[in-house]
């Protein structure tokens, strides 16, 4: 089963061994990240550094002339990920025979929210979310889509993997975050990642005034530490069914017109034969890093998809019931262990995943991990075969 493992730019910039390390893991490609989100990330075995603080969102190459005179535009990076940091990397990575995937992160964008505070999600309380742009609002989605485009296509790329292609939220591992003393629940982050900006409160075609205060009524068993449940059940259950209903009827068409338009301009801008994979999840309403897609619609515009499966294959099995022959479904599973990870059972895992329909594997992250996880992973993908 083909393996690749995720890395950021400065992983590989100025450690002439990371190329050979990587691919000596048995690894047949990465997924480079090109556009990233606010990060600090450990280098635990970079010659020069030991901590990489990325202090915003931004492209890791210099942004094209299409942006000059837009006010929504990517920020490029700083000393963090000097000049063309993807295309440095990228080149030694192919030197040394690695199969080379843009990783490309679009509605998560904390920098984006604190300069231009309307482009973000507002919940029923009028609470922005700096973090989560409103992928309804047109100049929000013309920066993703133009966004998408230029960072998954870079020289050196046979392919794209973009997160966060929907709906953002609440959840969000935010600096020094204070946001885990009440359980939500699956309905509860449903109801406090329903955004109620200006497009989306005319978007929602009611009395977005009555509708937000509905959820604020739904919302008080649970800040009482009532449990809200899980399914779309349980969002009806608290909501009502008819209120539920005319929030799916406007934000699941957005989430998917934006993947096709961000998919079409990835495709307009790339070579035959790139492979465009997305990062998701099999339930529609869910919002995050990994976007809640309809299976079927997703693989109709999409080559592929990458799910999280550290916590069990099971996003897998509505994917493969409509995947084709050529379909890809990659497994993503976490490989460091002070993250949650399990690299020992890499091998285990990987079976498991390929019996609900997994065809590749990626591996969750490759800088990011100890020597101690690094020799795991090869013994597992060595076990593999």
């Amino acid at each position: 089963m083909k393996a690749s493992a995720f890395v950021y730019p400065w992983d590989v910039n100025g450690d002439p061994a990371a190329p050979g390390r990587l691919a000596a893991l048995g690894v047949r490609g990465v997924t480079l990240a090109s556009a990233y989100h606010s990060t600090r990330a450990l280098t635990p075995r970079h010659p020069r550094h030991r901590v990489v603080t990325a202090a915003h969102a931004a492209v890791l190459y210099p942004p094209g002339e299409r942006w000059r005179g837009r006010a929504l535009r990517p920020y490029a990076a700083g000393d963090w990920a000097p000049g063309d940091a993807f295309g440095e990397a990228a080149g030694a990575l192919v030197d040394a025979g690695l199969e080379v995937h843009t990783w490309v992160v679009l509605a998560h964008n904390s920098r984006l929210g604190a300069e231009h505070p309307d482009t973000s999600v507002v919940n029923a309380y009028g609470d922005r979310y700096p973090w989560a742009p409103c992928v309804a609002q047109p100049a929000t989605r013309a920066l993703l889509v133009d966004l998408a485009a230029e960072a998954a296509v870079r020289p050196g790329a046979a392919g794209t993997e973009l997160e966060s292609l929907g709906w953002y939220g609440l959840a969000h591992l935010h600096a020094h975050d204070k946001i885990g003393g009440i359980t939500l629940g699956d309905a509860g982050q449903y109801l406090m990642s329903l955004c109620f900006c200006a497009t989306c409160r005319t978007g929602y075609g009611t009395d977005a005034d009555a509708l937000a205060a509905a959820v604020r009524e739904a919302l008080e068993p649970v800040w009482r530490g009532a449990p809200s449940g899980g399914g779309w059940a349980a969002v009806e259950d608290l909501l009502g069914a008819e209120r539920a209903a005319l929030t799916r009827a406007w934000r699941e068409p957005v989430a998917r017109s934006l993947q096709e338009e961000a998919v079409a301009a990835v495709r307009a801008a790339a070579p035959d034969g790139f492979r465009v994979l997305l990062h998701a999840d099999p339930v529609w309403y869910h919002v995050g890093a990994n976007a809640g897609v309809d299976p079927g619609h997703v693989l109709g515009i999409a080559d592929g998809v990458v799910l999280p499966c550290t916590g069990g294959p099971e996003p897998l099995a509505p994917f493969a019931e409509r995947a084709a022959g050529d379909t890809v479904l990659a497994a993503n599973l976490t490989v460091v262990s002070g993250m949650g990870g399990s690299p020992g059972t890499l091998a285990e895992d990987a079976r498991r995943a390929a019996g609900l329909g997994a065809t590749e594997l990626r591996l969750y992250h490759a800088g990011l991990a100890s020597d101690a996880d690094l020799e795991a992973v090869w013994r597992g993908l060595a076990e593999l075969g």
